[in-house]
């Protein structure tokens, strides 16, 4: 299944890894450490081959993608080794990156959107393409009567207002194209019931939001287990210290709140009430792409003794996030060539707040996911909705 993976912010530090990792795996020169779609649980002939990956993108940079390669081989991100292998293979990527349209109104630019997606996926033969959302978070959008109605909707994009959200519109363009979307990061994209519509109308699949790369990952272990346990949590309470692009972007405060209320759900949600405490994002430049997280929670047992927690994690969300990004891809496409419609409920594994599921709890998430994906490689439905 010959699948076009469409990353939009494709200059970006996690994108770039993506397409290097994609690559090293295709050609042998490296192993799928983090991959999850290659665990023997989830492992099968419904998912496309690395080999079967096509990548292309939008960015608003213009920096070579070997040139991006290299500054994060220097960061200690990728080895330096793969870089120096894959300089043909990122050139031939080069080639299918495109700048980010221009037009006077948002259906100018969706309408530009869609004429690449369709000419990558005509170029190169593909049986579908899946556009994938790793650009900067972005702040809330300003509510509109178009984000609720598709005519409408269609009406205000051919004005001279900004309707949607840069994420949103790629999430538009995409449902035109007949692409399902995957947004990796906290902004609106297809997180609006006109595009929701759109893409039920078109009987494509999406999936969203926030990869889950690092503390939030660590909360929906531990949150469960206190649960589980009627342990009381009083506070938790967290700083996370970032560099890099993402670490730039946050440090807008509008980006910042949409960032720590995707973060912060998975407390509520999980422990059914919320502890005092909260999460503190600050940008540190000297880390580059390096984040570490601190996390202290208080929390009381038997008889109210008071007890406490602690951790600290320190990752390159690039190397986190880059394999969830190629799962993500395989995934979504075997769903869509299922015929699953909507939001993927069951790949709300991979994701801070994920679309349609009832439970942050990665065990749970895991047996969903588990499920899901046996479903598809048994052939799944081509009449059977999305089945989370």
């Amino acid at each position: 299944m010959r699948t076009g993976v469409w990353l939009v912010g494709a200059r970006g530090s996690v994108a770039t890894t993506s397409i290097v990792g994609g690559l090293a795996l295709r050609a042998g020169l490296a192993g799928p450490t983090g991959c999850v779609t290659e665990l023997p649980e989830l492992r099968g002939p419904a998912l496309p081959a690395f080999a079967d990956l096509v990548f292309g993108g939008h960015d608003l940079a213009t920096t070579p993608l070997c040139k991006r390669a290299e500054a994060l081989a220097d960061a200690g991100v990728i080895p330096w080794r793969l870089v120096a292998a894959l300089r043909d293979e990122l050139g031939m990527v080069e080639q299918e990156l495109r700048p980010a349209p221009v037009g006077d109104t948002q259906a100018d630019r969706a309408a530009a959107v869609v004429r690449d997606l369709t000419s990558f996926r005509e170029r190169h033969e593909l049986d579908r393409v899946v556009v994938v959302n790793v650009s900067a978070t972005e702040p809330a959008p300003r509510p509109h009567p178009g984000h609720a109605d598709p005519a409408a909707l269609r009406a205000a994009l051919d004005g001279p207002d900004e309707v949607l959200p840069v994420s949103s519109l790629y999430a538009y363009a995409a449902v035109l194209a007949g692409c399902p979307y995957v947004d990796f990061t906290p902004s609106t994209g297809l997180r609006l019931p006109a595009l929701a519509a759109l893409a039920e109308e078109a009987r494509l699949p999406y999936a969203g939001h926030d990869g889950k790369t690092g503390e939030t990952l660590v909360k929906s272990v531990l949150a469960p287990m206190f649960a589980m346990r009627n342990l009381a949590v009083g506070s938790w309470s967290g700083v996370n210290l970032l560099g890099g692009g993402d670490g730039a972007t946050l440090a807008d405060p509008a980006a910042n709140a949409a960032k720590v209320q995707s973060k912060q759900r998975v407390l509520g949600e999980t422990l059914g009430y919320v502890p005092q405490g909260g999460t503190r994002i600050e940008y540190v430049e000297e880390l580059g792409d390096f984040k570490t997280a601190w996390d202290l929670i208080t929390f009381s047992g038997f008889l109210g003794t008071g007890m406490r927690m602690e951790f600290t994690w320190h990752g390159c969300d690039s190397a986190l996030a880059a394999p969830l990004v190629l799962d993500l891809a395989r995934l979504t496409a075997a769903a869509h060539a299922a015929g699953q419609v909507g939001p993927l409920a069951d790949l709300g594994f991979f994701f801070k707040d994920p679309l349609g599921t009832p439970t942050h709890s990665l065990g749970e998430q895991w047996a969903r996911l588990t499920a899901f994906t046996r479903h598809l490689h048994d052939g799944g439905d081509s009449d059977h909705d999305n089945v989370g």
